[in-house]
């Protein structure tokens, strides 16, 4: 029943983020059919951010009117919408309106500003309603948030999506003439077509299936969020659950996020008492050094939450969760193709696909090993951005960062944006859980926090990516760079 429960948090959390992740890794495929071309990116960051009015609102409800919003009926009508838009996208993303004297994509935008609505909202809501199930479900639930980017990519990978190959220009040009391609040579591939001036030319190779189908897939993943809510929310094995949680003796201790070791393991053996009704002389655990410091702790220490955290470390728990955020979810994503690409499409993808990899594997290392050191917190936090800052760096270097055309620095650049989410990842699942021990309300700020950091994030690269162009980029087959 347990395993039951597991496999729901984690479906649940897959449809998070799984709509607009997947929105971001079809663009290759979509862009080419649209009027806005790849200025659609700068839309779409400017499309999440207004779609905060979500979260503004259920945060702002929380704050005035404690226990007044339910986030099941918001849930339900939440991930409901992402199944509506997503199913209409496969349908519409093509359709042209004209406004003013130019065409737009004006479905594919009001739809994604929808789905943007959806994830955005996700994180203010479906966080808070892990509070209902036990702890150790909620490290399962971000393994699900983080395969919500994991699955879309993978998909992505099998569609061939931005897949290139560097064709002779002269030699494409008089096959074309002939009506026909056949004899091209693709022997001179991506990663052997730098420096030929003028004479090859980046293809994009067709997909594997459609766009179309790649948003019904899109469709089929929120249908499956959808009913692991239901189930989440009716299945009598998951009421059981709730209900031992909600009796259980040990509900105090496990909820205790000061006493720094409790982790998963402690958790399920907690919460193995279940209905039993120990007098306290039969709680030999309260002899322990460990259990006296927290006795002795119980003087709350603020008025947050349970009181476990000074002022000053709410302070820097929530500056951490932000900035862990701007970082991967706007800042270094941004700027993602500047710093692989440069390496070539193979480093591009499988730097995107192992990150996306990290994500899942950094939950499930928390799963096992939750240490809630504040003080591991900040080191894991400065070595993460100090991996981040090498990848803006080669970013900032496009197109010929170093080690260009060298199989070191593809592998440097690879394994940097691996450690890169893998550490910030498992920051971010480390906080939830220690505001997941605070209560309901530490869950709903961390909801919001989560996305005024990636709005912030945003906002600072926008200008810097789109309007000013700081950065640039090579062309995979004909860009020169000194050796």
């Amino acid at each position: 029943m347990a395993l039951l429960t597991h496999v729901l948090a984690c479906l649940f959390g897959i449809g998070s983020w799984v709509a607009i992740n997947g929105m971001w890794v079809e663009l290759p495929l979509i862009v080419p059919d649209i009027p806005e071309g790849w200025y659609l990116p700068s839309y779409l960051t400017v499309i999440i951010q207004m779609a905060n009015i979500g979260p503004l609102f259920v945060t702002l409800m929380h704050r005035f009117k404690p226990g007044a919003l339910d986030e099941r009926p918001v849930i339900y009508s939440i991930v409901g919408l992402g199944v509506l838009a997503t199913f209409l996208l496969a349908f519409l993303w093509r359709h042209r309106t004209w406004v003013g004297d130019a065409e737009h994509s004006v479905a594919l935008l009001v739809l994604s500003f929808l789905l943007s609505v959806v994830d955005c909202t996700s994180s203010v809501t479906f966080l808070p309603f892990m509070m209902r199930l036990p702890p150790q479900y909620l490290t399962t639930y971000f393994t699900g948030e983080g395969l919500s980017g994991l699955v879309p990519a993978l998909v992505a990978l099998v569609q061939g999506v931005g897949m290139v190959q560097c064709h002779n220009a002269t030699q494409e040009a008089l096959l074309q003439g002939n009506g026909s391609l056949a004899g091209v040579n693709n022997a001179s591939s991506s990663s052997s077509g730098w420096g030929v001036a003028g004479e090859l030319k980046a293809v994009y190779q067709p997909a594997n299936f459609s766009a179309q189908a790649f948003f019904l897939f899109l469709s089929v993943m929120m249908l499956v969020c959808l009913g692991a809510f239901l189930l989440l929310n009716l299945h009598p094995a998951v009421a059981r659950e709730k209900l031992s949680q909600r009796y259980s003796p040990a509900a105090g201790v496990v909820g205790g996020g000061g006493s720094g070791g409790g982790g998963c393991g402690g958790e399920k053996g907690d919460m193995g008492l279940g209905l039993q009704n120990p007098t306290p002389e039969q709680k030999p655990m309260l002899g322990h050094p460990d259990m006296e410091d927290h006795a002795a702790m119980e003087e709350p220490r603020s008025s947050f939450g349970k009181g476990t955290y000074s002022r000053l470390e709410v302070a820097f728990i929530f500056v951490v969760l932000a900035w862990v955020n701007a970082l991967t979810n706007a800042v270094l994503p941004s700027v993602q193709s500047y710093s692989c690409l440069p390496y070539g499409n193979q480093a591009y993808h499988l730097a995107a696909t192992m990150a996306a990899v990290a994500n899942p594997v950094a939950c499930f290392i928390a799963m096992f090993v939750p240490i809630r050191s504040l003080g591991l917190m900040a080191f894991l936090t400065l070595t993460g951005t100090g991996f981040g800052a090498y990848i803006m760096a080669m970013a900032a270097l496009s197109p010929c960062p170093l080690l260009v055309h060298t199989p070191s620095g593809t592998a440097l650049i690879v394994i940097t944006w691996i450690l890169f989410v893998l550490t910030l990842s498992y920051v971010k699942v480390i906080i939830g859980v220690i505001l997941r021990d605070e209560g309901h309300s530490a869950l709903v700020w961390c909801g919001a926090v989560v996305q005024l950091g990636s709005m912030l994030g945003a906002m600072s690269m926008f200008p810097l990516v789109s309007v000013y162009g700081l950065f640039t980029s090579g062309d995979p087959c004909n860009t020169k760079c000194p050796k």
